[in-house]
């Protein structure tokens, strides 16, 4: 059962939808369509917020925590920096 909310007291303030998935929280922006999810509600609250900062090119980071959260998705940082140098079509976050 999916629900839909505003929360003026979280830093994302548009409106999401949050559902139970087996056992993760999955959480969707409406209006960008950004899903991502969560061990709990709240670590998908974060996830969420992060995400659409990132779709939207809000998050800013240094190089270093750039290839650290790239990391943490196992995603080789020299792989994609070595796909930027060739190629312009890339996703837009990832150029």
């Amino acid at each position: 059962m999916a629900s839909s909310t505003r929360d003026s007291d979280l830093d994302h303030e548009d409106e999401i939808r949050m559902w139970r998935e087996d056992d993760v929280w999955v959480i969707t922006d409406v209006e960008t369509g950004v899903t991502t999810q969560g061990e709990t509600r709240e670590e998908a609250l974060e996830m969420i917020d992060e995400a659409v900062a990132l779709h939207r090119g809000d998050a800013v980071g240094t190089p270093e925590e750039e290839r650290e959260v790239l990391r943490d998705l196992d995603i080789d940082p020299d792989e994609v920096k070595a796909a930027r140098e060739e190629d312009d079509e890339l996703p837009e976050f990832l150029q």
